[in-house]
């Protein structure tokens, strides 16, 4: 049976998109010069009129290493969770995890949701990969979810705006994490790598466990 981690791109995630198609989306888009986070000065272009500007090239090659991190998730039957705080986003990422076949949290996250053992009173399987298309929980503050995702160790995408801290997301996409048109491609990208990791898990088990 062939190893998907031998092949680079086995889920052919890497031509989901290109570069205008994050232009288009307004991703290159970061919050005022005021607000930059030192940790994200790596990821910056420059500024035009104030508001800081993405170096779209990094963010398209961070984003196809979280894709195809994400596929490779989706491909070994992992739970995965996607987790917003912008309210006037969480229609799209709620039917973004139900289309695919995964979970959301779109609401206030209480801190011990991962952590405290007592919240749900039995055993609860935690996911296997949290994707957050907001990392903070206001402008400076880092999301719980974050927090509680590096204590237990479970792996991360996280879209980081000029404001966020990224060190804490195992794969960070730096972009804009607020305007609508950004959270829809992100939405997009993210579902069809789910369902390309589930549709080649799908081919093989019908066909090596036949074969077994």
């Amino acid at each position: 049976m062939p190893d998907p981690l031998d092949h680079p791109d086995f889920f052919e995630v890497q031509n989901l998109f290109t570069v205008k198609d994050l232009f288009d989306a307004r991703v290159h888009y970061g919050h005022t010069m005021g607000t930059l986070n030192e940790h994200m000065r790596q990821f910056i272009l420059g500024s035009r009129q104030g508001t800081l500007i993405f170096d779209l090239d990094q963010t398209a090659e961070l984003l196809r290493d979280a894709l195809n991190f994400i596929a490779h998730i989706a491909f070994r039957g992992g739970i995965i969770l996607f987790v917003a705080r912008y309210k006037q986003n969480s229609y799209i990422i709620e039917k973004t995890a139900l289309e695919c076949g995964e979970f959301c949290h779109t609401r206030n996250w209480f801190m011990g949701t991962f952590t405290d053992p007592q919240r749900f009173g039995m055993m609860t399987r935690l996911p296997d990969l949290t994707i957050f298309l907001n990392t903070l929980d206001s402008v400076f503050e880092i999301h719980n979810g974050v927090l509680e995702s590096n204590k237990l160790l479970i792996p991360s995408v996280g879209i980081v705006d000029t404001n966020c801290f990224p060190n804490y997301i195992t794969y960070p996409v730096p972009g804009n994490d607020d305007s609508p048109q950004s959270t829809e491609l992100y939405c997009k990208l993210f579902k069809e790598a789910i369902l390309r990791g589930k549709t080649k898990r799908k081919e093989f088990i019908e066909k090596y466990c036949k074969q077994s």
